[in-house]
């Protein structure tokens, strides 16, 4: 997603708006915890200030469809964030090596931010604990009986 930055710095336009639908290939989710990454849309403009910075601000949502931790099945997850800052604080953030000249891809820096927004786990509404019994184990949500006496002692002083 390739935008052109001259108008913009020779004081053409005051504002290039952004308002685009993205999408990701297989490739990019091979890496990643992603299964799926749907309706990503990206809104926001692109300004330059009176010390001749640009800035970003986009706002993009879409949905991520990640494993359950507990059953591996596919749990879709919503996501929405809000990028703000100089154009240039966040290539050096993205580890861009490009300079900034007349066109700049903004792809990667969403795709960067996307990848930040991954939860570190996610559970299906459909795994149930009391069904996860096995031969000799079974899932224990919470700690029942056996306290050590010493740190029962502990209570008593608060």
């Amino acid at each position: 997603m390739n935008i052109d930055l001259l108008r913009l710095k020779n004081n053409v336009d005051k504002v290039i708006d952004i308002n685009e639908e993205l999408n990701f290939t297989k490739e990019q989710l091979e890496n990643t915890d992603l299964l799926d990454i749907k309706d990503v849309k990206a809104t926001g403009e692109l300004t330059k200030d009176s010390m001749d910075d640009i800035n970003l601000y986009l706002k993009v949502s879409g949905i991520m469809y990640l494993p359950c931790a507990i059953t591996l099945e596919k749990v879709e997850h919503k996501f929405s964030f809000t990028i703000d800052d100089k154009l240039e604080n966040v290539l050096e953030e993205v580890k861009n090596d490009k300079k900034i000249e007349n066109t700049i891809d903004i792809l990667p820096i969403i795709w960067e931010n996307i990848l930040m927004e991954i939860p570190m786990r996610v559970v299906s509404p459909n795994a149930k604990p009391e069904k996860l019994k096995g031969d000799g184990w079974q899932f224990v949500t919470e700690q029942k009986g056996n306290v050590n006496p010493e740190l029962e002692k502990l209570k008593d002083l608060l």
